[in-house]
């Protein structure tokens, strides 16, 4: 079958994140009181063959993996009501060659990053077989069973790969991200059930991100691997194992690094050999820089625990972050900047019209400061900003600073201001200014200038965190492995790149122009045309084009949480 993106486009329009509103069954004409026969009648044909009716009433099926379908029951009911409740899937007795393809599907779920269980996966054999002689013949019931069962599969499946089954504002997540649910009844109405192929029909329904479908081909490869077993674990030195030195678990290290490809197989290593060298340093530091470590070549213990990560873990890993892609708008009217917060990294992404663009960033301390995830809009830059520190950081920070040392302020560029936002002399702070900072009664900004926290330029996304990002002067931060140091708002490496990136479409703000207005003596707020999409996203597996996955830790626990609620099965938090 020819697919046409036109029509399933239209179907996009009637997208909404809720159930569609209920609509309720037919009951026999209005205008007349039908003779009891005619009523009993009217009332069988609305509830549908067996109990269908009753079912889609009640929004549960036992025979599910997980009964309460309520989330769906108004799809449901729609698309039934749209067949004027006749079964859809079984035809003559037998399930339709678009019910067994939908249950190839859903037995097939785990290449997804799904869990096929939640499809009723190891439960369709035996349903079919209740459909084949030497079977008796299905009843109603049994027939009405099997076909809602399928339905709900169905629908919980398609809305899963299209906008992911947890929302993510169930973690307090400032996003209203991803695409709304189809009108699932009308998909499976009008594509679904009249397809001769159903995978593609499918298909187009998935995120259409080169990096999602890298993240699927890379799931296959590590459940291949999982499957296969782990290889040995690696002992975690006392000390650690510099090049050069004797490590005598060489053979559990050459080990792992060839299962997790790493160290290739025609690359030969000597047997029973002891000295850590040659070709597994190498592969080594290709781990530490897959996995965000420092890539020293040095077996520490951090290096060592992350080459014993069970491969199940990696594979979660890459569950979630295909469940986290789906979560992502299917198309941008600009070009977004990504930060993803685990892999302390911006990036554009490699497919629109505009330069590819990447650095290091920092973000958000873990367990105290964290960066939050949240989509917003840039909607201008300011070129040798002032600070103007938060309260909590006044408080927290400045404060005890000018008690000890009343001459602090001044010393690193600080002026204390009003309410009016006058300037208050504070060299040195007398005991009436530090109370008035601690009261709240006045605040403190950083003069603009090479010394301010935000470096020479600000990147502003006006949203309810007060998050932005900016320059800084401490450099050297940028030359750690793990980059949590801010107090959540997010440092970048190259703020010249990414102005000159943002003001693309700006042919005077060249680099030249962007260095002197930093290196200048005014603020300059450059608004922006159009405004640029800002993702602050949450990835521990990312896919690169060449196929290199990298892993990450879960510095703020975020796959933990949506571990724990996929675990819990349907109806997820929605």
């Amino acid at each position: 079958m020819k697919i046409h993106k036109s029509t399933l486009a239209g179907l996009i329009a009637a997208l909404c994140c809720a159930a569609a509103t209920s609509t309720a069954f037919a009951a026999g004409s209005p205008a007349a009181t039908p003779t009891p026969n005619v009523a009993q009648a009217a009332s069988a044909a609305a509830q549908g063959p067996g109990d269908l009716g009753a079912l889609i009433a009640a929004g549960t099926l036992a025979d599910l993996r997980w009964p309460n379908f309520t989330d769906y029951r108004d799809d449901v009911r729609k698309f039934y009501d749209s067949r004027s409740n006749s079964i859809a899937w079984i035809q003559n007795g037998n399930a339709s060659p678009q019910a067994r393809s939908m249950i190839l599907l859903f037995q097939n779920a785990s290449s997804k990053g799904l869990n096929p269980e939640d499809y009723d996966a190891s439960r369709w054999d035996a349903r079919l077989a209740r459909l084949q002689p030497p079977a008796p013949k299905a009843s109603d019931i049994d027939l009405a069973h099997i076909d809602l069962a399928l339905t709900v599969s169905a629908m919980r499946y398609i809305s899963a790969l299209h906008a992911g089954r947890v929302n993510p504002q169930h973690f307090k997540f400032g996003t209203v991200v991803g695409p709304k649910r189809y009108d699932l009844a009308e998909l499976l109405r009008t594509e679904v059930l009249p397809a001769s192929d159903i995978p593609a029909i499918i298909a187009i329904v998935e995120p259409n991100y080169d990096g999602y479908r890298r993240a699927e081909d890379a799931l296959v490869s590590y459940s291949k691997m999982a499957s296969a077993g782990d290889a040995p674990l690696i002992p975690i030195p006392r000390k650690s194992v510099h090049p050069g030195h004797s490590f005598a678990s060489m053979a559990q290290l050459v080990a792992r690094l060839r299962q997790l490809g790493d160290l290739p197989s025609r690359i030969d290593v000597p047997a029973n050999s002891t000295v850590y060298g040659g070709a597994v340093v190498g592969a080594v530091k290709h781990f530490q820089r897959r996995h965000g470590l420092d890539t020293d070549g040095v077996l520490g213990k951090g290096t060592v625990t992350q080459l014993n990560v069970p491969l199940k873990t990696r594979v979660q890993q890459l569950e979630l972050t295909l469940e986290r892609y789906r979560w992502i708008p299917p198309d941008f009217p600009e070009p977004p900047i990504i930060v993803n917060i685990p892999e302390f990294r911006l990036r554009t992404m490699r497919r629109q019209p505009a330069n590819y663009l990447t650095m290091k960033v920092v973000v958000g301390r873990a367990m105290r400061t964290q960066t939050p995830v949240f989509a917003n809009d840039m909607r201008y830059v300011i070129f040798r900003p002032y600070w103007l520190v938060p309260p909590s950081i006044q408080r927290a920070e400045l404060v005890p600073k000018t008690r000890r040392n009343p001459d602090y302020l001044a010393d690193h560029g600080f002026e204390v201001v009003d309410g009016s936002g006058n300037v208050v002399p504070s060299s040195p702070a007398t005991g009436e200014v530090i109370s008035g900072l601690r009261s709240g009664a006045l605040s403190i900004r950083q003069l603009p200038g090479p010394k301010n926290a935000l470096g020479l330029v600000k990147f502003m996304f006006p949203n309810q965190y007060n998050v932005y990002m900016h320059g800084t002067p401490e450099q050297e931060l940028f030359a750690r492995s793990r980059r949590d140091f801010s107090h959540g708002c997010i440092r970048v490496e190259d703020p010249v790149a990414l102005a000159a990136w943002v003001l693309r479409d700006k042919p005077e703000w060249t680099v030249d122009k962007i260095r002197a207005t930093m290196n200048g003596d005014t603020t300059v707020q450059v608004n922006l045309d159009k405004p640029v999409p800002v993702l602050i996203l949450y990835s521990t597996a990312v896919v690169e084009p060449d196929g290199e996955v990298r892993f990450f830790d879960d510095i703020y626990g975020y796959d933990a949480s949506l571990a724990r609620a996929l675990a819990n099965g349907y109806p997820y938090p929605n």
